[in-house]
């Protein structure tokens, strides 16, 4: 068996499938359980009341076609497996089991077997289905339209067809189908299909609007930045797609048990049958066999196979109604062994939305000519610090033209504006290139970006950042879902960062961090072994770090494609508290998949047990599969109910 194929223990999962795509077939699906379940329930009044007439031949006919609507498609299963080389499985198992039961007259069981395997089968994919449902519900709402602007009118055409750069208009009540810049005055929007959030947001001209979101305002003009297939919506349910692949250790762990298991189930039935023959004395073949049957039925691994991915995808599909993407269920386990937390500050913790606090220009330049030339330079990077500035600048005629213009990661840009050769970033970039500047800048524990003008320092820029909201929360929350030690990384000064790190309890902070700083301090915490490292980014510097983590969590909203694409978990709502949250599903998905695990064996092996000594019939032996079967299912699915509200614990 293929650890990595998709693997259901059913015979009707494909009936199912279909009527999870086409409601009219969902009780179709039904109707041989119901024909076998009456077929059954009705020969044994026979038995019971018309023994005299209902017997031999006919008898034998009636529990054959009460049989055969619930036995067709397991017949039809176990076929394939073979072809597929996989002989020993749940449906040869039940096979052999109610064949036996036939062989040995014992009708009734022989369907009631194969009847309730059937029923808890049915159930068990409904509830499977149920959860891909509350997922595709989620996330799956692109419209199937979007009206472009062409030739001066708006068009209905599919969202494949419209191409960057051109307008799409989205009316009241209708979802936004491409992702693209608000070019109307503002707008109200319900984004709680991307982030999880109710609350609605106001997306004003020039922000991003994201294809998924509801507009419930007025008429709004968007130009689209994105196609079809790139969208933030796509990227989501490729996600989440990709997501149920990606299995646990401890599903993995099962299958490759199953697949052991199962023949040396059928090995011990045989030997159940053979062995008493040279040990017990008044030796019965058909006793024997019956306990070797009713063995063979508690032993299917049904409750383990199924209801174990089911709850690691439940724990995928409660975290995306959170506004948390896993991209597998192997990162929900990991986020459970999760001890330290490394989290970047701007973005992260901060908004990431700068403003100038002050300009002050040294002597030789006006204030204007001063903000004039740093911002023509700003204007060559997308670095939020940048655009603050740039926003900043009343003078918007443009005088001023930058060229030559190089990033210098993690100190700041230089270039030529106007002919001069300007320089603007941090105190290491002056260092470096042996400029003086006014040394009290260095004592002002806001972001500061001090400039120098053909090699010599022409002033600064004071820029704030504003802590998230729910900061301090997050950190809180952290430590009491069991994180040991928070740490915050920053490229910004050590003064700001040890500021922030007090303010919200962090317990460690660096500043002055260049991108490979960030992934030195990383590897100075992996080399302790008993650390397990979850680094929390947003920004195309935060990747290396991301990648070098045990769990790397992005944030979707404002991150960066590239971080998206690094991390293991994305946080769409860009709050910090969201990680604790994250850690709790984690938590309750693991609990929910050791309760089906402990469940399923302990009942199991008591039944089976008592089915080698003969003390458990063909009933109970049914109990122990279908109904530990449907506990464990019911078990599962229970975490899609679940409100993970970080300030109240979940009760399990």
């Amino acid at each position: 068996m293929d650890e990595n194929k998709e693997y259901t223990c059913t015979c009707c999962n494909s009936q199912i499938e279909e009527s999870y795509k086409n409601p009219a077939q969902s009780r179709k699906v039904y109707i041989p359980a119901g024909i076998s379940l009456f077929m059954l329930l009705t020969g044994i009044a026979m038995d019971n009341f018309l023994a005299e007439v209902f017997n031999s031949y006919f008898r034998l006919a009636w529990y054959i076609l009460a049989y055969i609507p619930v036995a067709y498609p397991v017949f039809r299963e176990a076929v394939e497996t073979i072809r597929q080389k996989e002989v020993f499985t749940e449906f040869t198992l039940m096979i052999i089991a109610t064949s036996g039961a036939f062989f040995i007259g014992e009708y009734p069981e022989g369907v009631a077997v194969m009847l309730f395997y059937s029923i808890g089968e049915l159930f068990q994919n409904s509830a499977v289905n149920k959860a891909k449902r509350s997922i595709k519900a989620l996330l799956d709402v692109r419209p199937d339209k979007a009206n472009v602007e062409r030739n001066g009118n708006y068009i209905a055409v599919s969202p494949e067809e419209v191409t960057i750069g051109e307008t799409i208009q989205v009316k009241a009540g209708e979802k936004v189908p491409l992702d693209g810049t608000m070019i109307s005055g503002s707008g109200i929007f319900n984004t709680s299909a991307l982030t999880g959030e109710s609350k609605p947001k106001v997306i004003r001209e020039g922000e991003a609007v994201l294809a998924g979101m509801l507009n419930m305002d007025k008429v709004i003009r968007i130009e689209v930045t994105k196609k079809y297939e790139d969208s933030s919506l796509s990227r989501i349910l490729e996600m989440v797609q990709e997501a149920t692949s990606r299995k646990a250790r401890t599903e993995l762990l099962i299958r490759r048990f199953a697949k052991v298991y199962t023949p040396v189930i059928f090995l011990l039935a045989v030997l159940i049958t053979v062995i008493p023959y040279f040990l017990v004395n008044g030796y019965i073949f058909q006793d024997w066999l019956y306990r070797a049957l009713v063995f063979l039925v508690i032993s299917c691994p049904c409750a383990l196979v199924i209801s174990i991915p089911l709850g690691y995808f439940g724990g995928i599909g409660a975290a995306s109604k959170a506004g948390i993407l896993f991209k597998g269920a192997n990162y929900l386990d990991l986020m459970t062994k999760v001890n330290t937390v490394v989290m970047d500050k701007t973005g992260t913790l901060t908004k990431g939305v700068f403003k100038v606090q002050d300009v002050v220009a040294g002597a030789g330049f006006t204030k204007e000519e001063f903000i004039g030339h740093v911002s023509a330079l700003e204007k060559m990077s997308n670095h939020p610090i940048a655009k603050a500035i740039v926003d900043s600048d009343a003078d918007k005629n443009n005088i001023y033209t930058a060229t030559d213009v190089h990033e210098i990661s993690g100190q700041g840009l230089t270039g030529k504006v106007n002919g001069n050769e300007v320089m603007a970033g941090n105190a290491k970039m002056m260092q470096n290139n042996h400029i003086s500047y006014d040394k009290s800048v260095d004592s002002i524990p806001e972001t500061t970006v001090i400039v120098a003008i053909n090699n010599v320092y022409a002033g600064y820029i004071i820029i704030a950042d504003e802590v998230k909201e729910d900061a301090a929360r997050a950190v809180k929350d952290m430590h009491a879902n069991g994180i040991g030690k928070v740490v915050m990384l920053s490229g910004d000064k050590s003064s700001i960062a040890e500021n922030i790190a007090s303010h919200l309890g962090i317990d460690k902070a660096s500043g002055d961090l260049l991108p490979e700083d960030k992934v030195r301090h990383l590897e100075e915490l992996k080399a302790n072994n008993s650390n397990v490292i979850a680094f929390v980014g947003d920004g195309i510097n935060d990747t290396p770090s991301l990648a070098l983590s045990d769990v790397g969590i992005a944030m979707g909203g404002m991150g960066s494609d590239a971080a998206i694409e690094v991390a293991d978990v994305i946080i769409q709502t860009d709050q910090p508290s969201k990680v604790a949250t994250a850690i709790r599903i984690a938590g309750s998905t693991k609990k929910i998949v050791y309760q089906n695990i402990m469940l399923a064996f302990s009942i199991k092996l008591t039944v089976l047990v008592l089915g080698g000594f003969g003390l458990a019939n063909m009933w109970e032996a049914v109990f122990a599969d279908v109904g530990v079967s449907l506990l464990a299912i019911l078990n599962a699915v229970r975490i899609l109910k679940m409100k993970f509200d970080i300030s109240h614990s979940d009760s399990l």
